[in-house]
């Protein structure tokens, strides 16, 4: 069947992080399988997948609500519970992580219902995710763990490289700097022998980001352009946009501000066209601390307000610390106490300040 064809196809080059193609193909099935419900809720599924990785999050909801209809119609509970995952990343992806984790939390019930373990390891990696946009880092480190638990008995690869590189970022966040290079190492291995494109670029990334935390700055440029490169082959521009942020920073700390300047700027074009604010909340951060070090203090005030008032308005407890800190700093106080509150080993005493 021609359907069937096509189906198969896009699956591998979706696999291959070959999106572009992969939803070409999806398209093709889906038109081929004409009105068989159970193949357009494949086809719906499986586009949602590629638009959200490629961070086009409303195209993504729509076609995971058509299957949420279709597998409604064919009272195919399991379909249905997975298109509302898919929802929940995406709205997830928007910065919406009270909605995500609502979402997550009910599909992991029925998981846990029908011994689904696949289901609640998914799940618990999902709701990791979102514990960490929230900024509850112990959360989300707790999640990360008990997920890895579940694939590693699933002995699901994928899943476990995923969660090594969940748990690299969330332990990046809350100060554990050692830890996040030791996952992130452990994850590009196993994305190594696996060949998954994607995965190798996000840890590439996340190493690059543990050694720029360790001040180790030559050596987190090399990481970032590896990911960089891969990045720019598969066409995701939501994880490239976070690569070119951790340029900007980078270069920020070694003080080549020019640099700094056009990779934020360019991450915040990025930023904005996938709409995510806690990318654009960062290069406020970003471009407030450039202004500060070239002495134009009031463009940084502007900036370090206008992220503190996104970070306080979507509940982003983390990015609104670095945006109260750098208010602080501005105004001849060391803030810390902010960090603290949420149980994240952070100090900074002079800006830039090296944000995780």
């Amino acid at each position: 069947m021609k359907a069937e064809r096509f189906f198969q196809r896009a699956e591998e080059l979706k696999n291959k992080a070959k999106y572009k193609d992969a939803l070409t193909l999806f398209k093709c099935a889906k038109k081929a399988y004409g009105k068989d419900p159970e193949g357009r809720l494949r086809c719906l599924m499986s586009i949602g997948d590629v638009y959200r990785m490629t961070g086009k999050y409303g195209l993504a909801s729509g076609n995971y609500s058509d299957a949420i209809k279709i597998s409604r119609v064919l009272k195919d509970a399991t379909a249905m519970v997975d298109a509302e995952m898919g929802l929940g990343l995406s709205v997830r992806g928007l910065g919406n992580w009270k909605e995500a984790l609502k979402m997550f939390s009910g599909a992991e019930k029925v998981y846990r219902k029908n011994k689904d373990k696949e289901g609640m390891a998914f799940a618990s990696w999902a709701k990791a995710g979102a514990f960490r946009i929230k900024g509850d880092v112990q959360a989300s480190l707790k999640s990360y763990k008990e997920s890895l638990g579940l694939f590693r008995a699933l002995k699901d690869k994928p899943g476990i490289g995923y969660n090594l590189c969940g748990l690299g970022g969330a332990s990046r966040v809350a100060g554990l700097f050692s830890d996040s290079l030791k996952y992130y190492t452990s994850a590009n291995k196993l994305f190594s022998e696996l060949r998954d494109t994607f995965g190798i670029a996000y840890s590439h990334c996340g190493m690059g980001n543990a050694l720029r935390m360790k001040t180790d700055y030559s050596g987190a440029l090399r990481h970032f352009k590896k990911a960089s490169v891969l990045y720019g082959k598969i066409g995701d521009i939501v994880s490239f946009s976070y690569t070119l942020w951790s340029l900007g920073k980078t270069h920020t700390m070694l003080g080549n501000l020019d640099e700094a300047e056009a990779y934020l700027k360019k991450a915040m074009g990025f930023f904005k066209k996938t709409k995510d604010p806690r990318g654009i909340i960062y290069c406020k951060l970003g471009k407030g601390e450039v202004d500060f070090l070239r002495g134009r203090r009031s463009s940084a005030l502007a900036n370090f307000r206008s992220a503190l008032k996104d970070s306080q308005s979507h509940g982003f407890s983390v990015e609104g610390c670095h945006a109260a800190a750098l208010l602080s700093y501005i105004s001849g106080k060391t803030g810390n106490q902010c960090y603290n509150k949420i149980g994240v080993k952070l100090k900074f005493q002079s800006i830039p300040f090296n944000i995780p």
